[in-house]
């Protein structure tokens, strides 16, 4: 993948449309950190591309959430110790 740190892309924003053309997707950094993802979409809905990012974004945080568990071995919990849990959590609020 290509990369175009932020200061490049103050001191010749060319750079970033270069890479682009040529990649598709160019990751933006700041000192040498990706920070963010430039993705082209010459010729395609504005929001289409942005409803497939967010789709990929909520099934990321999904698979993370479902590691989290297995990895504290909530996802071998009963039933109703689940309810017992967020009734708790409710009662809290």
């Amino acid at each position: 993948m290509k990369t175009v740190s932020v200061r490049s892309l103050r001191n010749t924003p060319g750079a970033l449309w270069r890479s682009l053309k040529a990649a598709g997707t160019v990751a933006l950094t700041a000192n040498g950190v990706p920070k963010a993802l430039v993705i082209g979409i010459e010729g395609e809905d504005l929001e289409a591309a942005l409803a497939v990012v967010n789709r990929a974004r909520a099934q990321l945080a999904l698979t993370r959430l479902r590691a989290a568990a297995q990895a504290a071995g909530t996802d071998r919990l009963p039933a109703e110790e689940i309810a017992v849990e967020v009734r708790a959590v409710r009662r809290a609020r």
